[in-house]
């Protein structure tokens, strides 16, 4: 192990990160050896999702410590959402050993000190950010037209292109016309093997509905996804928990790579709501953009893993912890659509999945609708439905200045089986909600619940803060608030 005399707090912050990236590569060596010994196919599943997000924390590990040293535009707010990431990556191999009921099976991923080492980075440089450091980023550029900072100009103009189509540099079509791809992942592949230099990708679906499961893979950065409308650009699967999966393997449309960006398509799971967990869509994607776009399933629909994404005049349709991860994420101008689930089940619309109180990560539904859907409007009376539930420790989503219909209990949030689990260390919060279900005045009187009646407190969930929108969004063409 590198020895230090840190004579900073960033010496400091670099030599943990450093103690963490070495465990971390020492973790996965001792996983890979042991990973050949899986002889059943729960735990080969497993173990394949564990190797593959323990190398995506040895890169986010890796990466910070590079743009420390090399970048001067890093900012302290870029190390907090990496740190983050890291450690978020290590509690969903736990989960999926849950969900396959295969504890017992302890990857060296797991245990390892490599969570409470992160814990240790993400502690030093919260305190840096505390100071100031991560202002930079917040307040970086200005969103125009209603699109974050962080989203360049090139890629504001392919947003609002409306012939970007022509402009693709491939086409997939069901008909296999010429010159174009059947399939959605080889036209992926395809194109980003062939890119020159770090431009924009852009992959052009034509109507029809794809039955397949694609992943963009971390390697495969700048990919732009457009379809002809989220009504005629369909994107399907049905894989599920019941059916052997992991909720993380489960998702049809799988995002890793950097600055991914969507338009006009849905993204559909099509297991239903007898099959479990079932994603649609999982993203991991740092400053990711969907727009226009549709979410679609029972479960789990809608996994925002990770990093800094926005979605914006979206639908999201779904039963249970329908969005759910630990990303930093703002949902601004959606429509969230209640379905109807088995007899016996609640509702529960978010699961944020906050495990240390330093991580820079949160749900943010901002100026959206919360409804039901038609399905579930006929029975609406013999359900319950519930805004969120503390799916970790530090879980935190903020609902503000949104239309909340009368189907959501009075009470607003849900317990996490019964238990008290995270009621004091959770933050969920409401600003300026209306509607019939908007009313604040019956909601639960735990400590971590919050009426936010101050704009500078509700500031904190906005684009421009939660996720630095201003900083990156402008680029993507998508339109945004940055503020309340």
């Amino acid at each position: 192990m590198a020895r230090f005399d840190p004579k900073t707090r960033e010496d400091f912050r670099t030599m943990t990160i450093v103690a963490s990236l070495e465990r971390a590569i020492d973790a996965q060596t001792r996983a890979n050896i042991s990973g050949s010994g899986c002889r059943s196919k729960r735990k080969a599943i497993v173990y394949r999702d564990c190797s593959k997000l323990m190398d995506n924390t040895i890169l986010q590990l890796t990466s910070t410590l590079n743009n420390i040293q090399t970048n001067a535009t890093f900012t302290v707010f870029d190390a907090q959402t990496w740190l983050s990431t890291a450690l978020t990556n290590i509690e969903i191999c736990r989960s999926g050993s849950r969900d396959l009921n295969v504890t017992k099976f302890t990857s060296p991923i797991l245990s390892g000190n490599v969570s409470e080492l992160i814990s240790n980075c993400l502690a030093t440089n919260g305190a840096l950010l505390l100071d100031g450091g991560g202002n930079s980023s917040a307040a970086a550029g200005g969103g125009r037209r209603g699109f974050p900072g962080w989203v360049s100009g090139g890629d504001r103009k392919l947003l609002q292109d409306m012939a970007l189509a022509a402009k693709a540099n491939v086409v997939v079509s069901q008909d296999g016309s010429a010159g174009s791809f059947r399939s959605v992942q080889a036209a992926i592949d395809y194109a980003t093997a062939r890119r020159v230099g770090n431009g924009r990708v852009v992959v052009y679906v034509k109507r029809g509905v794809y039955r397949e499961n694609i992943l963009v893979s971390r390697t495969m950065n700048k990919v732009m996804l457009v379809g002809d409308g989220l009504r005629y650009t369909v994107i399907t699967g049905s894989r599920s928990v019941a059916a052997g999966f992991t909720t993380y393997s489960s998702a049809t449309f799988g995002i890793d790579g950097i600055g991914f960006i969507a338009r006009g398509i849905t993204f559909r799971n099509t297991a239903g709501p007898q099959k479990g967990q079932a994603v649609a869509l999982r993203s991991a994607s740092d400053l990711s953009v969907f727009y226009a776009c549709a979410f679609e399933g029972y479960q789990d629909t809608l996994f925002v893993h990770a990093q800094r994404q926005f979605y914006k005049s979206c639908y999201i349709y779904g039963t249970i912890d329908f969005i759910f991860g630990n990303a930093a994420v703002v949902f601004q101008n959606c429509i969230i659509y209640v379905r109807k689930p088995l007899v016996g089940q609640a509702n529960v619309v978010t699961a944020q999945g906050r495990g240390d109180p330093f991580q820079n990560t949160g749900i943010s539904i901002h100026n959206s609708r919360i409804m039901p859907a038609p399905d579930l409007k006929l029975v609406v009376a013999s359900f319950k439905t519930y805004l969120g539930r503390p799916w970790q420790q530090y879980s935190r989503t903020v609902i503000m200045k949104s239309f909340i219909d009368g189907f959501v209990v009075p009470e607003g949030w849900s317990r996490w089986e019964d238990s008290d689990f995270a009621l004091s260390t959770l933050y969920y919060g409401e600003y300026k909600n209306f509607g019939p279900g908007g009313s604040s005045r019956n909601r639960v009187k735990w400590p971590g619940y919050h009426i936010i009646t101050s704009p500078n407190v509700a500031n904190r969930f906005t684009v421009g803060s939660l996720i630095a929108g201003r900083a990156w969004l402008p680029s993507t063409g998508v339109p945004f608030i940055a503020g309340l």
